[in-house]
């Protein structure tokens, strides 16, 4: 009797557990909906994007009913492994070629959402003012990610010092250069680095926010500067692909493209960041 007893008990456990199964117990759960009023966790580098974005969180955003709370990192990795993990909903530190490169080599679900605004990239030396005078054998100290060495080296080479093998210029690193006619050398830093770096090397390629940062002035500072028009290295605002239509990163969207954060933009950093 006790063995029927608990053959019996286990042939009810197991139909209940398939009853539950497939009635769905067994599956994940569905994400619960987006609060809209939740505040909005937005990651940025501290400058200029953090002096920008506070504008928007003071000034615009309380007449749209959207809350920011604003997250400074120092690099550039910590924003993309932040929002992947879901401590930020969205940032804004970032162009378009770094995210492709990031989401290529992580795997991760990230979108882009808006551009923002230009950094133009520039070469800084604390002891030259022109080109002519780098001499031969210079160290140029570049960023070490992928992305913005590339970028850096394109700088370079349309200002005459270098050449890139052709069709190496996006992903361009030293070993793509085809002719070094001054045989430069080349310093490759995290790009948070490249300021202090302007003690120990002749030159260096420094990202806008970065210079700003350090106290440098792209639009005077710099011996010479990217253009500005055409440039396909816009920061903007990239999300996680589920919460590209949450209500409040399309608001963010529209406010970090309106008017008043262009004038907000030029008045602040006169030339050394461009709006889109």
């Amino acid at each position: 009797m006790r063995l029927r007893s608990a053959l019996l008990s286990t042939v009810a456990a197991l139909t209940a557990a398939v009853t539950l199964a497939a009635c769905g117990a067994g599956a994940p759960e569905a994400a619960a909906p987006t609060d809209p009023a939740a505040p909005l966790r937005v990651g940025v580098s501290p400058t200029p994007h953090g002096q920008i974005l506070r504008y928007v969180a003071d000034e615009l955003a309380p007449a749209h009913d959207l809350q920011i709370d604003i997250v400074e990192f120092t690099d550039y990795v910590q924003p993309n492994t932040a929002l992947v993990d879901g401590s930020l909903d969205a940032n804004y530190f970032q162009t378009v070629p770094y995210l492709e490169e990031f989401t290529a080599t992580s795997g991760a679900d990230l979108a882009w959402v808006a551009p923002v605004h230009i950094e133009p990239l520039g070469l800084y030396s604390s002891s030259l003012t022109d080109l002519a005078a780098l001499p031969d054998g210079a160290t140029i100290g570049v960023a070490n990610d992928a992305t913005n060495e590339a970028r850096g080296l394109q700088l370079l080479a349309a200002h005459g010092l270098i050449t890139l093998t052709p069709g190496a210029e996006a992903t361009a690193t030293p070993r793509d250069i085809a002719t070094n006619p001054k045989n430069l050398q080349f310093s490759e830093l995290e790009a948070a680095q490249l300021p202090r770096s302007l003690e120990d090397t002749d030159a260096s390629v420094v990202n806008g926010n970065y210079a700003i940062d350090a106290g440098l002035n792209p639009a005077q500072d710099a011996i010479v500067l990217e253009s500005a028009e055409g440039n396909p290295n816009a920061n903007g605002l990239v999300t996680r692909t589920e919460l590209q239509t949450d209500p409040r990163i399309t608001t963010l969207a529209q406010l970090l493209a309106s008017p008043e954060v262009k004038a907000y933009i030029e008045q602040t950093f006169a030339g050394a960041v461009i709006p889109v």
